[in-house]
């Protein structure tokens, strides 16, 4: 199996699920899921068994269903446990399926609140505070504590599903609704999948939701109490949705709805299809942060619809969509915005290759993660070195003209499928060999074993766009200057007024790089932008990291206050660190995670646990 992924105890080699119906109810008092989950399975081989991950779940039993629908109970084992992968759920067979064949399996099951993919949040957590309220996050390997499955990305099934919860709550899924109806006092909701995905893509939130409309397939769901927020911020969904498919190929998913989340969920946002979900630190007031979304859009392409075989391929989702999704928000708001959002990528790469230390195998495009928890891996890795790989391609190749054909042509041939990094690489050469032989030779040249399989940064520095940063680069030279001889007189609120949330940031990153500033410095800078109290969580998150570097403990109610209010782990686990360095913030930073343990979401309570050697 672990030719296949090193990430799952499935027998991937001898059975491919095909379709997954389940049929579950929800219970918040016990927190847990229970029902049945009905698999229809393909033999890829004659296989006497069938093995399943799971993680977490309580299996009361398995049944083989015939044609007509008789039930014939199975024998299980769940002996085989990971520590990292969970407890394999081995099925006997009652003879010898042979290779093609297909049949299908129920099995019974509960979750429970051990499981890493469910999050249960009590009235209290909500924004109204009057209703329970339930979200998944299954990537990269939580779908198994969801349902037991195949939780590979090698394997993409259909799936439907029948979910029962209490009035007045609404279930919504990573699927096209088909209905629901009344049950007492409880509400069944209907959905189904027909596009194949992997398995960390089936999504579930219950809640009291509210929706808004935004155009005949695009929505946003949030609680009722920030709905006209949320509806104002994604406007232009629409818009980005239709700039993309004009940049690819025609969206195939039917809808494209967006949900925002409570405060814990621990993401940006997450590429779940037809209901991405979002994290509520995008609601600026002002749609600044309105790229995460252009990022998700993309994934409908690059991740959902062309797919990494393994969590060793990461880079194939998040590279090919971090690429797409700077060329979308070149064409909403031209190529200084891309640029940018390049300079801004290349200094986050640079600080995750330094955070796992330059020689780490984890910092490889292509990473070995055989006995390595995904989670663990998941840095802005393969986002940023295979954005920084495909822009690579684009300049070297002969620019967009050259290379906007080749990546529709690439989403073409592998949509709907699982694939390797062998297999992009193989394909990136049949094109250019069909369509300009001349540029095999340029693709011969290349140093691939470096850029794919080498620890540390790319083995070439791509040339950006320097004029969108300059204004940037400048004010953070006259900040600098300004700091020897303690004069700050010069400086104004409009400074920044016109800069981009990109630009402030830029602008705060390059103060970073020469900290510890001066305390007075510092006073300035936030005396003159009012930054510890801004709305944009990027342009904070930026302005506290900066502070925390300079042990400017002046802002240490500000960060606290952002470690409270929100769980999204790209500003939660660097504020942590860096609070936990300070020599006052130490003590501080673990009390705080104390208090807040319960507040997270499950995968960021255990990784900031790693990060902060608890």
């Amino acid at each position: 199996m672990f030719e296949i992924d090193p990430n799952s105890q499935s027998n991937l080699n001898e059975v491919a699920t095909l379709h997954v119906h389940l049929d579950l109810a929800v219970e918040f008092a016990c927190s847990k899921l229970s029902g049945t989950a009905i698999l229809e399975l393909q033999a890829l081989a004659q296989t006497q068994q069938v093995v399943l991950d799971t993680a977490h779940l309580t299996i009361k039993s398995a049944s083989l269903i015939s044609a007509e629908g008789a039930s014939k109970a199975l024998k299980i084992d769940m002996g085989t446990v990971h520590d990292l992968y969970g407890t394999a759920l081995r099925i006997v067979l009652p003879g010898t399926m042979t290779k093609d064949s297909t049949f299908k399996i129920a099995i019974e099951y509960e979750t429970t609140p051990k499981g890493g993919a469910i999050q249960f949040l009590v009235p209290e957590q909500t924004l109204g505070k009057k209703h329970p309220y339930l979200f998944t996050q299954c990537e990269e390997i939580h779908a198994r504590s969801l349902f037991p499955c195949q939780d590979s990305p090698s394997v993409k099934i259909s799936y439907s599903a029948s979910i029962r919860v209490p009035k007045p709550l609404t279930a919504l899924m990573s699927a096209i609704a088909t209905g629901r109806h009344d049950d007492g006092g409880f509400s069944v909701f209907n959905f189904e999948q027909k596009t194949t995905i992997p398995s960390y893509l089936v999504a579930l939130v219950v809640g009291n939701l509210a929706t808004a409309k935004i155009s005949d397939r695009c929505a946003v769901w949030s609680e009722p109490e920030t709905i006209d927020a949320c509806a104002w911020e994604f406007s232009e969904m629409e818009r980005m949705l239709q700039t993309a498919e004009e940049l690819i190929t025609p969206y195939q998913w039917g809808r494209y709805d967006l949900l925002v989340l409570p405060p814990s969920f621990p993401f940006g946002g997450m590429e779940n299809p037809c209901l991405t979900f979002v994290t509520p630190t995008l609601l600026a007031g002002d749609r600044s942060l309105t790229d995460v979304i252009a990022h998700e859009i993309a994934h409908s392409w690059s991740g959902n619809l062309v797919t990494a075989k393994n969590w060793e391929h990461f880079w194939l989702n998040e590279g090919w969509t971090t690429y797409f999704e700077r060329k979308i928000v070149a064409r909403l708001s031209g190529e200084d915005a891309r640029q940018l959002s390049c300079v801004i990528g290349e200094a986050d790469l640079i600080e995750s290759v330094e955070f796992y230390g330059k020689d780490s195998p984890l910092t490889a495009l292509v990473p070995k993660l055989d006995g390595v928890d995904p989670d663990d891996a998941y840095s802005t890795v393969p986002y940023d070195k295979g954005a920084h790989l495909l822009y690579y391609l684009e300049q070297y190749l002969g620019g967009p003209v050259v290379f906007e054909p080749y990546m529709r042509a690439y989403i073409n041939e592998f949509q709907g499928k699982s694939i390797d990094t062998d297999d992009w690489k193989s394909y990136l050469f049949t094109y250019f060999g069909k369509v300009d032989p001349a540029k095999v030779e340029l693709l011969d040249a290349i140093e691939w074993d470096k850029w794919l399989y080498a620890p540390g940064m790319p083995p070439v520095k791509n040339k950006y766009d320097e004029h969108p940063q300059k204004v940037s680069l400048d004010l953070a030279s006259r900040w600098l200057k300004a700091a020897d001889k303690s004069d700050y007189v010069q400086f104004k609120p409009k400074d920044i007024e016109e800069f981009s949330t990109m630009q402030r940031v830029i602008f705060l990153s390059q103060l970073a790089e020469h900290a510890p500033l001066k305390a007075d410095t510092l006073d300035a800078i936030d005396d003159t932008y009012k930054l510890t109290g801004y709305q944009n969580c990027e342009v904070r998150f930026s302005w506290l990291s900066l502070a925390l570097k300079s042990n400017y403990m002046a802002v240490v109610d500000a960060v606290i206050d952002m470690l409270s209010t929100q769980g999204r782990m790209k500003y939660t686990r660097p504020l942590y660190r860096l609070l936990h360095s300070c020599p006052d913030g130490r003590e501080l930073a673990e009390k705080t995670f104390a208090r807040l343990h319960g507040f997270y979401h499950p995968i960021c309570a255990r990784m900031v646990e790693k990060d902060l050697g608890l």
